[in-house]
């Protein structure tokens, strides 16, 4: 998918950017004419995707940064390389699926620490850019969370809290920061080809989402930042607040 958005001068950062949703957003964004901040824990694929960026004539800043850190030294490096960001999407997540009965605490603060308290802590980073932005221009902030904040799934109650928690906030987010000229988007994609459900350690739980893979066919990374895309090139007074993304054959 090569759709193009207008986007020109505008700067973004991108949590979770080195796969996946995070990565395709990048790409979009950059395709589009804005600087790209491209914030990851693995800082090797970062650089790599700010290449290929540069490469096809975009603007892109790899970032390591981890999400749950103190992050001074990130936005100093943002602002060094691309200027005070008007566009944050907060993509960086982990799903850890087990039975609640297993007591799995690693993989729950794991889940809750990347996120919900990550995701708090990045937006609060660049909260003062965003409102600098609402007051002169276009601001916009979205989050990435799931239809698993509606629905129900055997096994990830852990990971659809966390999804619900990120949607709630996002709405109670637009009641303080739409008065400061700040659009806030909540993205809930359904099921989608990534490593997501990569770094799960239960062979049954894994067989069950490869066979819900097999007969629902997931929608592309691609996809999904398409739809940012068009979320963030909106003129000024349009927010498109909630957004749910489906496969079309996904009930």
């Amino acid at each position: 998918m090569t759709t193009t958005y207008e986007l020109n001068g505008r700067t973004a950062v991108v949590t979770g950017a080195a796969s996946g949703i995070g990565t395709e957003i990048a790409r979009t964004l950059a395709r589009s004419g804005a600087g790209v901040a491209l914030l990851s824990r693995r800082a090797d694929r970062v650089q790599d995707l700010a290449g290929k960026i540069a490469a096809d004539g975009g603007r892109a800043l790899a970032v390591a940064a981890d999400v749950t850190a103190d992050l001074t030294e990130v936005v100093e490096t943002v602002h060094a390389g691309l200027g005070r960001v008007d566009l944050l999407i907060n993509n960086a997540g982990v799903m850890l699926a087990n039975p609640f009965s297993e007591g799995r605490m690693d993989e729950w603060r794991r889940m809750i620490d990347t996120n919900l308290t990550g995701l708090l802590n990045v937006t609060r980073a660049f909260s003062a850019d965003l409102v600098a932005a609402g007051r002169d221009g276009t601001a916009d902030l979205i989050n990435v969370s799931s239809v698993g904040a509606h629905l129900t799934f055997p096994n990830y109650a852990v990971y659809t809290a966390t999804k619900a928690a990120v949607t709630h906030l996002s709405a109670n987010l637009r009641t303080e920061f739409a008065a400061l000229g700040i659009r806030v988007t909540n993205l809930e994609p359904g099921l989608v080809s990534t490593e997501l459900g990569d770094h799960m350690d239960n062979p049954e739980v894994e067989a069950h989402l490869a066979a819900w893979r097999a007969e629902v066919p997931p929608l592309s990374p691609a996809d999904i930042a398409d739809v940012v895309g068009f979320a963030a090139s909106r003129p000024k007074q349009v927010n498109l607040r909630q957004l749910m993304v489906m496969p079309t054959v996904q009930a």
